[in-house]
Parts: structure tokens; sequence; C-alpha cells
């Protein structure tokens, strides 16, 4: 006899995954952020100081600061800025922008200083508070920036015992200024000139706020891929992985007939699932990602497998469908468990010793191994018990098995 409570509970929950899926799962892939390799932009690796030169966590934090600063100034969405082995810094930087310009305002060193005339520094650019502005000269429209000092009497102090001498203005070791002091400023506001462009005068006011490097940055190695490259990659990773899944797919209903289809269905929640958790993280979508979240669709088609077999081996064994299914289920519980938590400590060390896609791979597979548990695991079992003891199926050659079955057990 038909339980169609049970039945009618299995429905509604197809009906609530499939729904779920139709509308709402594009918005949900317009959330995630493509990493530089599927959408263009690069990657440069840089040694913070000199080869030997001691660097302290101090340096690397105020160099990853700095990093941050100027990234944000450049309107760069989801960057990654990370540490890697104790001395370097990676920069990847997605997205359709001047790459060179953006590359060398990046590493430019905007190294300020105030020097006295028999060249002692006096200030410096960590005097300066983070509000550094281009402004045009009222009368000739020269390109100039406006400073302004964090304790405006340590300013008077230099111009009211420098008054009548030059107080040079040095970038980066060549001089730009060498004006004259006329009178004492006490107000802590400084306008500094010579800038030959407009655009220059803004990107010294950018690179000021973002402050100098403690140590001097130098370029490991870089990595630069253009945005149709880009989107030529994603476009074949895509129809390779839905490809990859069609026939996962059918593989599934073909070998395991009804168990199959619920597999499926299981499966797009599981893929469902995934889209959400990348687009609510937000975690940067990668081209090895994308090869995680493939295999983790395999290791979620194994955990049903596993369980399916061991369905019909318990059918073999003499058992009613039902009890076939419970005992099933119970048995191949551990051995997925298992296997999962091998490869999730796997990922794990891939995490915490890997560097670049290595960690981006890493970070996929733990996401896919976490969901594929609740729904290859969960869903997918709670679906398969719900249909089984709704009754509607009892010949066994539906859930894959040719043998006979025993009704009385």
């Amino acid at each position: 006899m038909v339980k169609w409570g049970r039945l009618t509970t299995f429905l509604i929950i197809v009906v609530i995954i499939l729904g779920l899926v139709l509308s709402t799962s594009q918005m949900l892939y317009k959330k995630i952020p493509l990493g530089l390799d599927l959408q263009g932009g690069f990657d440069v690796l840089y040694q913070v100081g000199k080869p030997g030169q001691v660097v302290t966590a101090n340096d690397m934090t105020a160099t990853v600061a700095a990093l941050n600063n100027r990234v944000n100034s450049l309107g760069v969405s989801e960057p990654l800025i990370e540490v890697e082995n104790g001395n370097r810094v990676r920069v990847e930087l997605a997205g359709q922008f001047n790459q060179e310009k953006a590359r060398q305002f990046l590493d430019e060193q905007a190294v300020l200083q105030f020097k006295s005339p028999s060249g002692q520094v006096l200030l410096t650019g960590k005097d300066l508070m983070s509000n550094a502005s281009y402004q045009p000269d009222p009368q000739t429209q020269a390109a100039d920036v406006a400073v302004q000092f964090k304790d405006p009497s340590q300013f008077a102090a230099v111009t009211q015992k420098y008054l009548g001498q030059r107080v040079s203005i040095w970038l980066n070791g060549k001089m730009i200024q060498d004006p004259t002091i006329n009178s004492v400023i006490t107000g802590g506001q400084a306008v500094i000139t010579g800038f030959p462009t407009v655009q220059s005068a803004i990107n010294m006011a950018k690179l000021l706020n973002a402050g100098a490097f403690p140590l001097e940055l130098h370029e490991v190695s870089s990595t630069s891929v253009g945005p149709t490259l880009g989107q030529s990659a994603l476009h074949a990773t895509l129809f390779a992985a839905g490809l990859a899944i069609v026939l996962i797919f059918l593989f599934m209903i073909f070998m395991y007939r009804l168990p199959g289809l619920i597999a499926v269905v299981a499966l797009i929640a599981y893929s469902y699932v995934l889209i959400a958790v990348f687009a609510g993280l937000p975690v940067v979508l990668t081209l090895t990602g994308l090869a995680a979240l493939v295999l983790g669709i395999g290791m979620a088609v194994d955990a049903n497998i596993i369980t399916y077999e061991r369905i019909k081996d318990e059918l073999r064994n003499g058992k009613s469908l039902q009890s076939a299914v419970i005992a099933g289920q119970r048995k191949a519980i551990r051995t997925i468990l298992d296997s999962n938590v091998t490869t999730f400590i796997a990922a794990c060390v891939m995490y915490a010793y890997g560097t670049g896609d290595v960690r981006g791979f890493a970070v996929a597979l733990i996401a896919s191994i976490i969901v594929s548990l609740l729904t290859a695991v969960l869903l997918s079992r709670s679906m398969l018990f719900l249909f089984a003891r709704s009754n509607l199926v009892k010949n066994p050659w539906w859930f894959g098995f040719n043998g006979k079955v025993a009704t009385n057990r």
C-alpha cells in the first residue's frame, strides 16, 4: 500500500530544491568574484627587503597595510594580498584596468623627506596626515599637492628655525622643490609643487596617503592575464565542468535507476549550496577552484555509489527493499566518513603549507567536502529513505538490482 504522506514529503523536497535552483542560482553565480585567471588581471610576488636583510613581522604588517591602501586607491574589487614564506607578499588583482599603470603605482616607494640646508632630515612622509590632495595653483593652475602635518607645532618649529633659509623637499631620493621659508607656518599645512601633470599630482597624493613601505619591494615573479583570455578560459572550463556533470548524472541514472535519479537531485542541491557558499563568503573562484568543485561532485557521487552498492548487497542477502535501504545506509556511513575525513585532512595540509593556487584549490575542496556530507549523506539518504518507505516501488529492479528478494524479512 502506497504511503502518500511520505511520498508527498519526498516530492515537496524535490520541488523546493529545483525551485530554488531555477529561481536564484543565476543571481548567486553573478555574485561570485572571479579570479584573475577567469576575468583577467595580474599576479605579482614581491620580496620585502634586500636578500639577507632581517625582516620583522611588524615590517610585513606595515607592508601589507600600505599595499592594501594603494589597492583601495585603484578601486579594484576583491584583491588578494597575502604573506608567503615570511618575507614575501603576493598581490593578485583581477578585473579590467590598466595593468602596467597599476603595477607602477603598487611598488613605487613614495619616500617623502624635508631636509635642512645641510642635508639633515627634518620631517618625513610619516609626519603627514592621510589627507593629501591635488590642489591647482589659484594663479597659474599648476598641479600641486596640499598636505597637512599631524603635529602643526612640529612643522612650525622647523619653519621658525630655518626662517629665511631653504628647506628642500625630496621624493624617492630626488629633490623636487627647494623653497625658501619666508614666514613661520603655524597651521601645519603646506603645498608641494613641481608636478608636471595633474595626474602625477593626483597619483602622488594617493601614494602619500597610502604611506611609504618600511622596506624596499623587489619583484620576484609576475603573471598577467588579459580579459579576453580569462573569459575564454572561463567558458572552456564551465563547458568541461557541465559536460562532466551531465555524464555523471547519466551514469547514475543508468546504473542505479530511481536511486540514481535521487542522487542527481542531491547533486543539484550540492552544486547550488556550493554556489551560495562561494557567493556568501565571498570566495574568489579560480580555475583550480572550479577543478576542485568538479572533483567534489565526483566525491559526492562516491558517497551515493557506496550507499547504493551496500543496499544491493543487502538485497542479495535476501532482505526486503525497505530493510535493505535501512541496513545499506547504516553500513555505508562509516566508509563514507572515513574517505571524506582523509581527503579533508589532505586539503587542510595543502591550505596550511601551500601558496597561491594551491590554497585556492584547498579552500574549494574543503568547502565541497563539507557540502557533500550535508547533501550526499544527509539529504540523499533522507530522500531515499522517504521514497523507499512510501511503498510506491516494490520491484528491486528500480533500485539497480536484478536478483530475487525475499518478501517476508
